[in-house]
C-alpha cells in the first residue's frame, strides 16, 4: 500500500499514543522510525512499530522513568527502567555529546531497556556537531557462534559515525547474518529467508523464520571473525549492565548500548579533521571499481540519497498487512492514503 509521508507518520503517533505512549514519545520514536523508511529499510520502520506495540502488549511493561545511577565528568551509567529503547539511547546519546563538549570525551552505558533501533540515527546526531561516535550494544540470544548451531550472541550491533563537511561516514552493521527485524517482518509476510542465515531448534539449517524464532537461531555474519567481534559487543554491554545475556529473544528485553563521543579538538584541529575525513572519503570513491557500472561508494551515502528520493516523491510502499495491524492498535484509519 502506498502512504505519503505524513499520513505514514501520523498512523505510526497514533498507534504509539494509543498504546501508552505520551505525544511527546510518540513523536520521538515515530522520527526514528521514519528515516528507517525514508533510507528503503522497511523492515525498521513501521513494521518495527507493529513489533513494538506486540511486544508491549505481550509483556504488559511497565515502564520506570529513565533515571542515571552513576556519572562522572565525562561517563554515566543510565536505567532504562525498561522503557523502549529509542527512548532511552536518545536520552543516552544527549548525555554523551553534552559529557563531550564539556570534556572532550565521553562514554555511556545504558540497560534495562528493549529494541534500540538504528545506530545510524544517534550516529547522525553525534557527527552533525562535529563529534566521532563508535555505539554498540547488545541484549538476549538470538544469533549461533561460528561453528555452533544455539544461540549465544544478540544480532550485536556495532557502528561508528564520522563528521566530514558534507554527508558523514557512518558505517553501522548487525554482527548477525540478518536483523531480527528482517526475520519477524520476513514471518510477518510469510516469506522465506535466505538460505543460509537461519536454524531451527534442533540445529538444522532452516529459511522458515518462524522456525527460527521459535527456538532456533540465526548465523552469524562473517565467520569467525563477525562472531568475535560478536562476542566483544556482547561483553560491551554486560560491562554496561545488561544482565540477560543468556535469555531468549522470544520477548525481548534487558538490552546493553555502549556509546562513546569524541571531539577530534581533543588531538588538534576538529575542522582540518572533517576536511582530512571528506578528502580521504572522496579517494575511496575515486578508486577504480571492479564493475564500471558500479562505482565505489563510501558507507552511508546511499542511505542519503535514498532519503532525498523519498522525500521527493513524498510516499513510501507499506505492506498491506502492516498498514492493517497500525490501524488497528491506533483504533481507527487516520491515514487515508
Amino acid at each position: 500500500m502506498q502512504l505519503t509521508i505524513t499520513n505514514a507518520r501520523r498512523l505510526m503517533e497514533a498507534a504509539f499514543e494509543a498504546n501508552g505512549y505520551t505525544a511527546k514519545e510518540a513523536s520521538a520514536i515515530a522520527d526514528h522510525l521514519m528515516d528507517c523508511e525514508l533510507r528503503g529499510l522497511g523492515y525498521a520502520g513501521l513494521a518495527r512499530a507493529v513489533a513494538i506495540i506486540e511486544h508491549d502488549r505481550r509483556c504488559n511493561l511497565q515502564r520506570s522513568p529513565i533515571t542515571t545511577l552513576r556519572e562522572t565528568p565525562v561517563s554515566a551509567l543510565v536505567d532504562g527502567g525498561d522503557d523502549l529503547g529509542y527512548l532511552v539511547a536518545m536520552r543516552a546519546t544527549e548525555i554523551a555529546i553534552a559529557k563531550a563538549r564539556n570534556s572532550g570525551i565521553a562514554v555511556v552505558g545504558a540497560s534495562k531497556t528493549h529494541f534500540t533501533g538504528m545506530y545510524t540515527y544517534y550516529l547522525e546526531r553525534i557527527t552533525e556537531v562535529g563529534f566521532v561516535g563508535m555505539i554498540a550494544g547488545s541484549g538476549p540470544s538470538a544469533v549461533a557462534p561460528f561453528g555452533g548451531t544455539e544461540p549465544r550472541f544478540s544480532t550485536n550491533p556495532f557502528a561508528f559515525g564520522f563528521p566530514t563537511e558534507n554527508v558523514p561516514v557512518i558505517w553501522d552493521i548487525s554482527t548477525s547474518s540478518t536483523t531480527h527485524a528482517e526475520v519477524l517482518l520476513a514471518r510477518r509476510l510469510g516469506k522465506p529467508l535466505p538460505a543460509g542465515q537461519g536454524f531451527d531448534a534442533q540445529g538444522g539449517a532452516t529459511t522458515d523464520p518462524a522456525k527460527v524464532l521459535d527456538g532456533g537461531a540465526m548465523a552469524v555474519w562473517g565467520g569467525h571473525r563477525g562472531s568475535g567481534l560478536a562476542l566483544s559487543v556482547q561483553l560491551l554491554s554486560m560491562m554496561v549492565g545488561q544482565q540477560n545475556a543468556h535469555g531468549t529473544y522470544s520477548e525481548p528485553g534487558d538490552f546493553g548500548t555502549f556509546i562513546m563521543v569524541v571531539d577530534p579538538g581533543l588531538f588538534g584541529s576538529a575542522e582540518a579533521f572533517r576536511e582530512q575525513v571528506s578528502a580521504y572519503a572522496a579517494e575511496i570513491r575515486a578508486a577504480r571499481p571492479l564493475d564500471p557500472k558500479t562505482p565505489v561508494r563510501v558507507p552511508f551515502e546511499r542511505s542519503v540519497q535514498i532519503r532525498e528520493q523519498t522525500l521527493a516523491a513524498g510516499s513510501i510502499q507499506v505492506a498491506d498487512a502492516v498498514v492493517g495491524a497500525l490501524r488497528t492498535f491506533a483504533g481507527a484509519d487516520v491515514t487515508g492514503r
